[in-house]
């Protein structure tokens, strides 16, 4: 999606991973109100909100709001189930990381935000090259959830466009990793791991800490993930 600039308020949904927070620099160096969204969904690594708060705080943003869900009441994924092991290999087909339908209620609930705000942009992190293989990172997802919420909103109804911008879409780990280089994101607050330690500590094994790995490698960035003591 072409970012658009009708409007100055945007909702950046911010996980506290290297995409989101190279989503958020780049909507601020767009010149948007960002009001950034995280949440407390009950997955495994709870030091990757500690990171959100700070990238939000070293970004100056607007407002920074952390909403507490319980998705772990469903279960279904190894990040909010804790009898469903994260995997140390890649796998085939989509992984058990999957958390069933996120996104969907990530970006409702950034929607809901976004239409108190008047804000008619919802930035989302999401990458479909280098990434995990999770349905609801998709470029089809992304261009039928912006439909639906045309129709399912005041604002869209009332002729005022709502747009989902997605500037990681179509770019390598490594691509990304750059441009947030360039624009000063400071990747050692990152936290990537699917199963961080308190410290924010990575596994290094995980599907997300070697996408992560090999994506600063190919960038030519040092690293600054701190892992594991043997990871």
């Amino acid at each position: 999606m072409t970012m658009s600039t009708s409007s100055n308020n945007a909702v950046v949904l911010l996980s506290g991973g290297l995409d989101s927070a190279t989503a958020l620099a780049m909507a601020v160096e767009h010149g948007y109100n960002c009001y950034v969204l995280s949440f407390d969904y009950g997955q495994r690594s709870q030091t990757e909100l500690t990171a959100a708060k700070q990238i939000a705080a070293n970004l100056d943003v607007k407002e920074h709001r952390v909403v507490r869900l319980n998705l772990e009441d469903f279960g279904g994924s190894a990040l909010t189930d804790n009898d469903i092991d994260v995997p140390d290999h890649e796998e085939e087909g989509i992984p058990v990381t999957y958390v069933p339908a996120r996104n969907t209620v990530f970006m409702s609930l950034a929607l809901a935000w976004a239409e108190v705000l008047h804000a008619q942009h919802i930035f989302i992190g999401v990458n479909a090259v280098d990434y995990s293989g999770y349905p609801d990172c998709r470029p089809e997802y992304i261009a039928a959830f912006e439909h639906m919420a045309n129709l399912a909103t005041k604002t869209g109804v009332e002729g005022e466009r709502l747009t989902i911008e997605t500037p990681l879409i179509d770019l390598t780990k490594a691509q990304i990793i750059q441009e947030g280089t360039r624009l000063g994101v400071d990747y050692g607050l990152t936290v990537s791991c699917y199963q961080a330690d308190d410290d924010g500590r990575a596994c290094g094994v995980c599907d997300s800490c070697r996408l992560r790995a090999k994506g600063f490698e190919d960038a030519g960035v040092v690293d600054p993930t701190r892992y594991v003591q043997g990871a």
